[in-house]
Order: C-alpha cells, then sequence, then structure tokens
C-alpha cells in the first residue's frame, strides 16, 4: 500500500504540497543522501583498513584494536599505515581500505610541500611521490593515499575533515533543535494553556531571559568548562528553546476556549490530557513548520562558536574551525573555499526544506 493511501485526507494533501514544491523535495533528497553517507564516515575515510585477512584468520580493525605484536611489532596498537606493517600483513594475507586512508585526526607525513598543501591533483605524480620511500614506484603513492581537498595546517586531509564535520554539525544541530523544540513546546503549552498569572509570570520572565547578551554568555560559559559535545549542547539549550514558546503559546491561548475543550473539562478529563491529546496536535503543525529553520540556526551557532574557538574541543571534525583556519592561511586558499562551500550546501538545503514544509502546512493551499 502507498504511503499516500495509508495517510488521512488532509496530511495526504499536505505531502501533494510538499511534493509540488520541487526545489524543496530534491533538497530534502539531498540532504538525505549527504547525511546518509556522513552516517558510514569510518567506512568511507580512516586510517584503519575495513578488514583484513592474515594467517588465514579474518579480523576487522574498525570493530576491535590489535596489538602490534600480533603482526610482528612491539606497540601497544596496531599503526596500519606503517609500511613493514603493511608487508608483514600483505605476505601473509591481504586488506581491504577504505576510499580515503585518512581519519578526520590522521596526519599525512608524506606531503610533498609543508601544511596546509594543496589538493594532490594539482601535484605532477613525481613530486607527489618524492617523499616515499620508493618514490613513483612506492605501492603507498595511490589514489587511496590522496588529499583529494588538500590538506589543514596540521596536515589533516580535508576531505575527511569534512566529511566527520558534516556528520557532527547535523547531528548536533538535530538534537539541539529537538531539545530545544521540546523545551519551548512545553513552556508554550503551559503558558497559553493557564493564562492568567501563569501567563503573566512566564511574559515577565521570558522578557528578562530574551534581554540577556546571549552570545557573551554563550562564550562566558563556553570558557568556564571544557567544550565536549554535551557540555556544549547543554548551554546552548539554554538560550534556544525560547524561538518556540510565543507561538505555541498563542496557539494554545486560541484554543483553550473551543467547544471541545469545554466539553473535555467538562467530562471530568485532566489538564494534562486535554492538553497532549486535543490541543498539541494543533500546536504541532507550527512546530514542523520552524523545525528545519531552527536546526539551521543550531547548525549555524556551533559552526559560530567554533570559529570563534569557543566551540567543540580542539582537534574535533569541524566546519567552522576549517574556516578559521581558511582565514589564517589565505595562501591556502583551498580551506575557507571548502569549508564556505560544505555550509553553505547544507545550509541551503535545509532552507528549501523549510520552505517546502511551510507550504505544505499552509491552510491556504491544504484547504484551498
Amino acid at each position: 500500500m502507498a504511503l499516500a493511501d495509508r495517510l488521512s485526507p488532509l496530511n495526504a494533501r499536505r505531502l501533494a504540497n510538499f511534493k509540488a514544491n520541487r526545489r524543496g523535495a530534491w533538497s530534502l533528497v539531498i540532504f538525505l543522501v549527504i547525511f546518509g553517507v556522513s552516517l558510514f564516515s569510518e567506512l568511507i575515510a580512516n586510517d584503519r583498513p575495513i578488514l583484513i585477512v592474515y594467517k588465514g584468520e579474518v579480523l576487522s580493525p574498525l570493530l576491535k584494536d590489535y596489538p602490534e605484536e600480533k603482526f610482528g611489532g612491539f606497540l601497544p596498537q596496531t599503526q596500519y599505515r606503517d609500511p613493514v606493517i603493511q608487508e608483514e600483513i600483505e605476505a601473509n594475507g591481504f586488506m581491504i581500505w577504505p576510499p580515503i586512508r585518512y581519519a578526520y585526526n590522521t596526519p599525512n607525513n608524506e606531503i610533498p610541500d609543508p601544511a596546509p598543501a594543496k589538493p594532490s591533483w594539482m601535484y605532477s605524480k613525481e613530486k607527489r611521490c618524492e617523499r616515499y620511500a620508493k618514490g613513483v614506484d612506492d605501492p603507498n603513492c595511490t589514489l587511496g593515499n590522496w588529499n583529494w581537498l588538500g590538506t589543514d595546517d596540521q596536515a589533516r586531509d580535508v576531505a575527511a575533515r569534512i566529511l566527520y564535520g558534516f556528520r557532527i554539525s547535523v547531528l548536533f544541530g538535530l538534537v539541539l533543535a529537538i531539545a530545544s523544540s521540546v523545551v519551548g513546546v512545553a513552556a508554550g503549552a503551559v503558558q497559553g494553556y493557564f493564562g492568567g498569572r501563569v501567563d503573566l509570570a512566564f511574559q515577565r520572565f521570558m522578557e528578562i531571559w530574551g534581554s540577556l547578551p546571549s552570545l557573551y554568555l554563550l562564550l562566558i560559559i563556553s570558557s568556564m568548562f571544557v567544550p565536549t559535545f554535551w557540555v556544549l549542547l547543554g548551554i546552548l539549550l539554554l538560550f534556544s528553546w525560547t524561538s518556540l514558546v510565543g507561538v505555541v503559546r498563542a496557539e494554545f491561548l486560541r484554543a483553550r476556549n473551543f467547544e471541545y475543550v469545554r466539553a473535555a473539562r467538562a467530562l471530568g478529563v485532566g489538564n494534562a490530557r486535554i492538553m497532549w491529546r486535543h490541543l498539541l496536535p494543533n500546536a504541532m503543525v507550527a512546530t514542523l513548520t520552524f523545525m528545519p529553520f531552527i536546526l539551521n540556526g543550531s547548525i549555524t551557532t556551533l559552526t559560530s562558536l567554533d570559529f570563534l574557538g569557543f566551540g567543540l574541543p580542539p582537534g574535533s571534525p569541524s566546519l567552522g574551525e576549517l574556516l578559521a583556519q581558511g582565514k589564517n592561511n589565505l595562501q591556502a586558499p583551498w580551506l575557507g573555499l571548502t569549508g564556505f562551500v560544505m555550509i553553505s550546501l547544507m545550509l541551503s538545503l535545509l532552507i528549501f526544506v523549510g520552505e517546502a514544509v511551510r507550504d505544505a502546512f499552509d491552510p491556504r493551499k491544504t484547504f484551498g
């Protein structure tokens, strides 16, 4: 059975309106494809082989750390990019590498120029392979070890950092957007449903909270705590939840005196059940309409903090940190251009999706 056949007539019309906005529909497809690919970053860009067959034993370095003594070495953790280890494994089996043989934090010690080095395809073969032991005949001077988008100022592969950075940006934005929406919807629902003194007290609190210089407070708090993923998420949540309060409050204020709500109260239905079952579905229309734009804002905030140096911990794959490197290394334009193109693409796709969602829930088009 098709999806449209299982939806209510109202939701079927909304889905049709969304598909009618071809730019938004295709933007959603492209965004989901890129995000889906980034979820498998470890299989695409990694300094460990995906699979090793060694002396008849099947090994998975992505799932388990193997000591180097297993391959005749002495280090507690195997360095699979070491030519000696590679020769030992190839002599007794084989390895399957990901397309890009660098993780987001793997330095390339064979770049022909000082870091940041330009993309590998811009060098001649002789220049590209001059730092390898056997030159152009070295088995490691291969496509898998190319830096397709160059390296950053610490000789780390830009393509790998873009892939991992896109994933962490979207995941951070999604978690922050969902968490802030839950808090904002709950606050707006309580404020709008009960009204009176509750509404008045919330309004005064919102005025005080909204007048705080949030950017300066974010910078101060970020400088006081170690900026891990979850700490940074909690700090940003302090100020991001207010975006939906006004919309949800207005919807609850409008609907709390409708006949079906009064009938539910007369039947003895509790306030929590009325808010959840009867009023919240109406408010969710506005919430879903704003979600792509909230996600966009969450990603932009993280990128801005990373650019200023108050975001994720140093070394984390970050699009904002890549932009900062581009600003500090104007002689390496591939850094700033790569970060700018990726961020622009991501935010543009989300804006187009948001416009399509807005059209889908527009009552003039739904009921027209």
